[in-house]
């Protein structure tokens, strides 16, 4: 069962366990949720699901996550979906680089999932 929305999520995570935790997470929380292991199939889905929102992590083979966030903000069709950045790396420096490369929003892994579930609603709202 989706949320009153319908939204769809998609979920780029590199690492099998955290993905597959998180994602049951997301959809407990009511959530459809699509995943990707890479940078270019998270692009790839982007373009084929249009998701509601991304879940980004920021070291990912193939492409990374800043290139991912570059990328999509800078094309027409995926420019308006909302992508928050998972990562390790806590410093204001890399929230402030997330949000250069076009991510809305950041979140430090491990990840707090209420907080999470918070930013996520708040972007789909807008």
């Amino acid at each position: 069962m989706t949320r009153e929305k319908g939204c769809e999520l998609l979920l780029v995570e590199d690492n099998d366990v955290n993905r597959e935790m998180l994602q049951r997470r997301l959809m407990r929380a009511g959530y459809t949720v699509i995943s990707a292991a890479d940078g270019q199939e998270a692009l790839d889905k982007m373009h084929g699901a249009k998701p509601d929102l991304v879940l980004l992590d920021i070291n990912l083979p193939v492409k990374d996550g800043w290139t991912v966030a570059r990328e999509a903000s800078q094309d027409v069709a995926l420019k308006s979906i909302p992508i928050i950045a998972l990562t390790a790396h806590a410093m204001e420096s890399d929230r402030q680089q997330a949000l250069a490369s076009g991510c809305d929003d950041y979140a430090t892994k491990p990840i707090d999932f209420p907080e999470l579930l918070v930013k996520i609603e708040h972007l789909l709202a807008s």
